[in-house]
């Protein structure tokens, strides 16, 4: 099965993976935005890259689990958990990729193992994620003291049958990148990271949200998403992480 994920797929057949997970119940909510307004945020090394001249912000509430190590069984304590990202998108050398701003996650014990070995920009989160079959509520609350403002809160749903992003559409542009980099927060380096999955099934959303502040501490402040998309979910593979 790993086999069927990988055929066809770029990077191949350098492509080695370490780790695999599920994800289930994505929301892509996305908003454009200048490209002034995230450029200090994205390290120099990276270009930012635009759609009709405007950079993109997402926000991806989804669940995670299905954890395995390559050559180990699956870990029993690490059970599925909700996980929120906020992302824009890159360039780097003439390769698409994503660069995560933050992420949010429940896990007590993934987070702080996340910050030290991946190096991504992890906080940790009091969160709750509800799937009823015919919508999905998330809720989510920064545990930091010094960040407890930041919050989201939203219910989705999909709303079309699914179908497979075009090439030339901003689905594909938005969704169909499997290269990402984040900054260390302690150090301020700059890592890499490869994942490896089938093409997204997409449908279009509909969402309330009642509370969406993730992006406050970047100085953005959103409004309503220019772009709300659901995914049933996919299995991924997760490659190695370096150090650029």
């Amino acid at each position: 099965m790993d086999d069927e994920l990988l055929k066809g797929r770029s990077p191949m057949p350098a492509f080695r993976w370490t780790m695999k997970q599920t994800w289930e119940h994505f929301l892509f909510a996305h908003w454009p935005v200048p490209v002034e307004a995230i450029r200090s945020f994205v390290p120099e090394a990276l270009d930012i890259d635009t759609w009709d001249g405007q950079a993109w912000v997402g926000i991806l509430p989804f669940r995670l689990g299905g954890i395995r190590l390559k050559y180990m069984p699956s870990l029993p304590w690490m059970r599925s958990f909700p996980e929120i990202n906020v992302r824009t998108y890159i360039r780097s050398g003439g390769e698409a990729a994503i660069f995560f701003l933050s992420m949010d996650a429940s896990h007590p014990l993934l987070v702080p193992i996340a910050k030290q070995w991946y190096r991504l920009p992890y906080y940790q989160a009091k969160m709750r994620f509800h799937a009823d079959g015919r919508s999905i509520a998330v809720q989510s609350r920064r545990r930091s003291a010094s960040l407890s403002e930041e919050a989201f809160c939203a219910t989705y749903r999909p709303v079309s049958t699914p179908s497979i992003a075009r090439q030339g559409t901003i689905e594909y542009w938005l969704m169909e990148r499997y290269v990402y980099y984040c900054r260390c927060g302690r150090s301020g380096g700059l890592y890499r990271g490869e994942v490896v999955h089938a093409p997204w099934e997409l449908q279009t959303a509909e969402a309330e949200f009642s509370c969406s502040t993730l992006t406050r501490g970047f100085g953005l402040e959103l409004g309503t998403p220019a772009l709300l998309h659901y995914s049933r979910g996919t299995r991924a593979l997760i490659g190695p992480h370096s150090k650029v």
